[in-house]
């Protein structure tokens, strides 16, 4: 991918650059965005290939630590790897890990 060129840097009160703003066709191309919708290669790839849930999955294309996760849902390391290991979780908790996630239900569930 060729170098961003049409973007805006936001600079923060100690003058250094605090956020940067760019068109949204562009964001979607750089790697590791995750588009509405959409199941990346990466993760049905690791469904398949390694057997794993669609939930660590997606933890780990977004290269969390079950640690993140379950800060993220506000339970603790043990409880989030329970959920994980789960065959069939509960349709809730699948949704606390979607919004942990910035994912939909729908894109977890698959």
């Amino acid at each position: 991918m060729s170098a961003l060129t049409n973007y805006q840097t936001i600079l923060g009160d100690d003058g250094k650059p605090a956020f940067v703003v760019l068109p949204y066709a562009d964001f979607v191309k750089l790697p590791g965005v995750v588009r509405p919708g959409m199941i990346p290669n990466a993760v049905v790839g690791k469904r398949v290939m390694d057997g794993v849930s669609m939930l660590q999955a997606w933890r780990e294309y977004l290269m969390l630590t079950q640690t993140d996760m379950a800060e993220r849902m506000g339970i603790s390391q043990a409880g989030y790897a329970q959920i994980e290991a789960a065959t069939r979780p509960r349709k809730a908790t699948l949704q606390k890990a979607a919004d942990a996630l910035g994912i939909t239900l729908e894109q977890l569930a698959s």
